[in-house]
């Protein structure tokens, strides 16, 4: 025979159940608070006004450089021209520099050679610095990054920063940078440096240009190498800023209801509105000349002055409404019609503050001019 015990439970094991279940309550709130939400538009406003922006500084460096050597190689004749021509004008003037006005000639001539040979090259720099900049940001004008904030001199936080994800990341970025472009100096080196004995043999000139060659094929590899980790690492701070910027559940349904308003208090909003537009309702009420009745269910007040296009409704209602309508008529001694087909017809067709519909003229002007009979008996 089969028998069932039933054993009681422990204190001990109705703690540890609790315990459970208060991790698992624990693990309910903190998964409500993970950031699982893409940013809304709101979200990446604010972050912009701040200056939390995707920006690469590695698509900014790798544009300056091609831009800058790109032009240094246009421009090369032009510079080695301008720089050999003055250098010989100051060898062979070099007795005439030790004068005052000697060396204020010298220094304006400087002056002049560095305009015509490097402005050139710093103008395109700038707007190509400028554009880069345009791209990844637009334009942007934040002044957060520049209020003081004690929270920056906390050397607990300075650390912190030191030692971040994103600074660790920063240091990988630069060591894999550093070795895979130092792999295809050497790489490209390695057949190169072969050359340079050679270099004896040559003139001036002809040396100053194969080294040149060298020099610039060597900088357009290196900055090819450059660009495409830049790419790499714009879209990875793109990737990066929408992670940081990303929300947990809670915040996008507070920031819904910012926006939107809290939807108890836009009820009570609209509560407030009904009730404001029922008492302006209500008081045009005295005003009517006639109140057509369902008879318990509808109300409508009507009022017909002369010159008037067609008959007005002032006011309508069902109900609690057309009680409130009827009880107001009674104390301002304001006929009351009973029209089953009249009132349910004006209650569908017509909103309160507007004309009566041609459809309706006969049976309303039969109305009125029974009210007109009564109202001239009374006064008679």
């Amino acid at each position: 025979m089969n028998s069932t015990q039933i054993f009681p439970i422990s204190s001990k094991s109705r703690q540890l159940e609790e315990i459970k279940f208060k991790d698992f309550v624990f693990d309910l709130q903190r998964f409500d608070g993970e950031k699982t939400e893409e940013p809304t538009s709101k979200k990446r406003a604010d972050a912009r006004k701040k200056g939390q922006v995707a920006k690469s500084q590695e698509l900014n460096t790798a544009f300056v450089l091609l831009m800058g050597f790109l032009i240094i190689r246009i421009l090369w004749e032009y510079i080695y021209v301008n720089i050999a021509e003055y250098t010989i004008y100051l060898y062979s003037n070099i007795s005439q520099s030790t004068s005052t006005e000697g060396i204020t000639e010298l220094f304006i001539g400087i002056m002049i050679l560095l305009a015509k040979t490097v402005f050139p090259i710093m103008f395109s720099i700038l707007i190509v610095g400028l554009g880069i900049n345009l791209f990844q940001v637009g334009i942007m004008l934040s002044t957060e990054k520049l209020e003081p904030k004690l929270s920056n001199l906390n050397p607990i936080n300075g650390f912190g920063r030191i030692f971040s994800k994103r600074s660790i990341v920063e240091l990988f970025k630069s060591i894999f940078k550093i070795i895979v472009i130092g792999y295809f100096l050497l790489l490209y080196l390695k057949d190169q440096i072969p050359l340079v004995p050679q270099f004896i043999f040559f003139d001036l000139p002809h040396s100053l240009a194969t080294i040149a060659d060298i020099i610039f094929t060597m900088a357009f590899q290196v900055i090819g190498v450059i660009m495409l980790m830049a790419a790499a690492d714009y879209a990875y701070q793109r990737w990066q800023t929408t992670q940081d910027l990303k929300m947990s559940k809670q915040e996008v349904k507070d920031e819904f209801k910012q926006m939107e308003g809290d939807p108890q208090i836009k009820g009570k909003i609209k509560q407030k509105q009904r009730q404001m537009a029922m008492q302006r309702m209500m008081s045009e009420v005295p005003k009517a000349d006639v109140i057509i009745t369902n008879p318990t269910h509808l109300a409508i007040a009507l009022s017909y002055k002369k010159g008037m296009i067609a008959p007005l409704v002032l006011a309508k209602g069902q109900d609690l409404v057309a009680e409130k309508i009827k009880e107001i008529a009674r104390e301002n001694h304001i006929l009351i019609v009973e029209n089953k087909p009249v009132a349910r017809a004006l209650f569908e067709a017509v909103e309160v503050g507007s004309m009566v519909p041609a459809e309706l003229y006969q049976a309303v002007a039969e109305i009125l001019a029974y009210v007109y009979r009564i109202k001239h008996r009374r006064a008679g």
